[in-house]
C-alpha cells in the first residue's frame, strides 16, 4: 500500500471539500477504492499506486482550476473529475475567472459560454443599447440578465427593470383569476427562472419587495423615464412599431439597455407586424447601438435544439425559394 499527502496551501480548503464535505465525498465516490482522508490543508491518499497516481492528477486539475478562479461550483467539480476528454477539461482549466458574469446561489457560476454571447457582453461594455437577436435557446435573456444583475452588484446601476409584452405563444389562456401581478407573471416567468439562477432567493425578495429589482409588461413603461437603471425588453419580437419606439424613447442618460428578440417566433396577430425588424434596420447603424446576432451554433439547451432549428431554417429556406420560383414563373406567363 502507497501512502500521498496532497497540499492545498494556495485555494481555500472549503472550496475545495466543500460544505459538509460534499464535495469531498464525491472524491471518494470517484475513487472508491483509496482511502480519501482531510486534514486541515491536505488530503492524505492511501491505496494501490496506480490509484493514487489517477486521483492525483484528477485533484491536480482541480487544484489548478481553483487557483485560476477561486470557485467552483459541485457541478464543474464533477465534471472534472469525470471527464477523460482533455479538450473539455482544458475548456474547465483555460476559462478566465474575469469571464464570470455572476457567482450565484450554491456555487452556480454565470457566464458567456458561446461566441456570440461573449460578442454581446463586450457590445454591452461599449454600448448602452444592445439589440441581441436569435433563435431560441441562444442564452439571449439569461445573458442579457446576467449582464444586468453584474451592473446592479457592481453599483453602475440602482436597478433592473425587465419588461416583455403579454402576448399568448399562438393560444388563448382565457381570463386569469388573481390580482395584477398573477395574471402577468405567468408572462414573464422565464425572467424570473434567470434571477432565481443569479441571486439568492432572501436577496432576491427583497430586492423585489424595494423595487430595485422590477419585472413588468411593456404596457407599464408608457410615460416613465428610465435612468440609473438596466432595462430588458425581452421577446421583442411581439411588440409592434409604436410599442418598441415607446420603450426606446423611456431610456434615461445614464441607463443602459438590451433588447432581446426571436423573428421566427412573432405571436403577434396577423394583421400586426413586428416592429423589432424595423427597429433594427433603422437603428442599426446609430453609434451607441449594437447590433449581435445569434444562431443555432449559439444554442445551449438541449442538442436536438439545434438540430430542430437547423431543420426549421431548411424547410422556411425551401419554402421561400418555391415562392420566388412561382412568382418569377406568373410573371413569364404574364410576359
Amino acid at each position: 500500500m502507497t501512502e500521498t499527502i496532497i497540499n492545498l496551501e494556495n485555494v481555500n480548503p472549503i472550496e475545495f471539500f466543500g460544505v459538509n464535505n460534499g464535495k469531498l465525498d464525491i472524491l471518494k465516490k470517484k475513487f472508491p477504492l483509496l482511502k480519501i482522508l482531510s486534514r486541515g490543508t491536505q488530503i492524505k491518499l492511501s491505496g494501490a499506486a496506480e490509484q493514487i497516481e489517477e486521483a492525483k492528477e484528477k485533484i491536480d486539475l482541480l487544484i489548478k482550476y481553483l487557483e485560476r478562479s477561486g470557485h467552483m461550483s459541485e457541478n464543474y467539480f464533477q465534471q472534472i473529475l469525470g471527464g477523460d476528454d482533455e479538450k473539455s477539461i482544458d475548456n474547465f482549466i483555460d476559462r478566465n475567472p474575469n469571464d464570470v458574469l455572476v457567482f450565484g446561489p450554491n456555487g452556480k457560476t454565470v457566464r458567456a459560454r458561446t461566441a456570440n454571447q461573449k460578442n454581446m457582453v463586450q457590445a454591452c461594455d461599449k454600448n448602452d443599447i444592445v439589440f441581441a437577436i436569435g433563435p431560441a435557446g441562444t442564452g439571449k435573456t439569461y445573458t442579457a440578465v446576467a449582464l444586468a444583475v453584474r451592473a446592479l452588484k457592481n453599483k453602475i446601476v440602482k436597478k433592473i427593470i425587465l419588461t416583455r409584452p403579454a402576448v399568448e405563444a399562438g393560444e388563448s389562456l382565457g381570463f386569469l383569476p388573481g390580482d395584477l401581478k398573477e395574471k402577468i407573471d405567468p408572462y414573464l416567468r422565464p425572467l424570473y427562472d434567470a434571477l432565481d439562477d443569479m441571486i439568492p432567493a432572501d436577496k432576491l425578495a427583497y430586492y423585489m419587495s424595494t423595487r430595485t429589482i422590477e419585472i413588468a409588461p411593456l404596457a407599464y413603461m408608457r410615460g416613465r423615464t428610465l435612468d440609473n437603471a438596466f432595462i430588458i425588453l425581452d421577446e421583442a419580437q411581439n411588440t409592434n412599431d409604436l410599442q418598441i419606439k415607446m420603450f426606446l424613447t423611456r431610456i434615461g442618460p445614464n441607463a443602459k439597455a438590451i433588447i432581446t428578440g426571436d423573428p421566427t417566433q412573432v405571436d403577434l396577430p396577423k394583421n400586426q407586424q413586428s416592429g423589432l425588424w424595423r427597429a433594427t434596420k433603422l437603428l442599426r447603424n446609430i453609434d451607441g447601438i449594437s447590433y449581435i446576432e445569434l444562431d443555432e451554433e449559439d444554442v445551449v439547451r438541449h442538442r436536438l435544439v439545434k438540430a430542430i432549428i437547423k431543420a426549421y431554417n431548411k424547410d422556411d429556406a425551401n419554402a421561400l425559394a418555391e415562392k420566388e420560383a412561382e412568382q418569377k414563373a406568373r410573371q413569364s406567363r404574364n410576359i
